[in-house]
Order: C-alpha cells, then sequence, then structure tokens
C-alpha cells in the first residue's frame, strides 16, 4: 500500500482528481450562492480563494507529474491552501458560534492592490453577506464547519501522500 501511495504523485491523475474535488466545492459555492441565494461574506469569500489554491496545486502537479519541481511545487500549494483554508474556516466558525461585537469580519475584501480579484470576478468573489450569519446547516454543521472537516481531509491527505512519497525517493524499492 506505501509503494502504491508513493507512487501516486508521479501520475497525472491523482493530481487532476485534486483538481477536480476544488472545482465540485467551488461549483458547490456558487450553486449556494446562486440557487440557493446565500451571500456569501468576506470570509466565504476568502475560503473560496484558498479552494481555488487548491484547484490550482492540482493543476500545477498535474503539468508534468514527472518532474520533481513540478511536483514539489503542486505539494507547496496544496499544503499552502489547505492549512490557510482551516485557519480561516476556524476563525469563521469562532465568529459564527461566538457572535461579539468586537470579533466581525470586514465588510470589503482586503485584497492586495495588484490583485483585485473581487473587481475582476465579482460574480464569485464579492461578498455581500455577514460572517456571523448562519443560514444553511447539514448534519447540525455550518457550512464553515464543513469546510474544517474539508481542510483536514486535504491537509490529512497531503501529508499521508507527501511522507510516503519522500520515504519512497529516500529508500527506494528494490
Amino acid at each position: 500500500m506505501y509503494q502504491f501511495i508513493s507512487n501516486l504523485p508521479k501520475q497525472r491523475l491523482p493530481w487532476v482528481l485534486l483538481a477536480l474535488t476544488g472545482i465540485g466545492l467551488e461549483a458547490s459555492a456558487l450553486f449556494f450562492q446562486y440557487v440557493m441565494e446565500l451571500s456569501p461574506c468576506v470570509l466565504c469569500v476568502y475560503e473560496r480563494v484558498t479552494i481555488m489554491g487548491i484547484i490550482l496545486a492540482g493543476l500545477v502537479g498535474a503539468i508534468a507529474p514527472a518532474n520533481p519541481f513540478i511536483r514539489f511545487s503542486g505539494f507547496a500549494l496544496w499544503f499552502i491552501s489547505a492549512i490557510y483554508s482551516l485557519r480561516i474556516s476556524m476563525e469563521h466558525v469562532d465568529i459564527q458560534l461566538n457572535p461579539s461585537p468586537f470579533s466581525t469580519c470586514d465588510f470589503f475584501p482586503n485584497f492586495p492592490s495588484w490583485a483585485p480579484i473581487h473587481e475582476w470576478a465579482p460574480w464569485m468573489f464579492n461578498p455581500t453577506g455577514f460572517c456571523d450569519e448562519i443560514s444553511w446547516q447539514f448534519l447540525s454543521y455550518t457550512m464553515p464547519q464543513w469546510l474544517i472537516v474539508t481542510s483536514v481531509i486535504y491537509l490529512t491527505v497531503a501529508v499521508i501522500v507527501f511522507s510516503c512519497h519522500i520515504i519512497g525517493l529516500i529508500k527506494p524499492t528494490k
């Protein structure tokens, strides 16, 4: 099993599947926004950006999975995106479950001036909701709580695959 996992990053399909899971999450977010009419808040927008990072990680890894630089770039994006996704969704859950006038989120996203993605793609990255509002639940979990679950899964899979891959590079099988 370890051998199988160790070789996954050298193949294109696993990276494509990583990107497709992110695309599925982004499609779900747009479904919630435009079909169910749930307004995204600033933290929702930031969470969408982290999932775009997961998509980008999958696409980068899929470019040339045999190339170590490309492969490790994909891993780096995967780790960074999953960690930020976890951090932001935990902050979001805290705001939702512990409402306070001192713990709020911004009304406008704080993207760098060189990348105002909320202006480039307002249909996806322009917040119109409030962070403390709980407008949807499934199995008693709010949307950011489900994103914590998703982020932990992304991070766990990244750690397992990366660890097996590194061990496989250090100690190749005969």
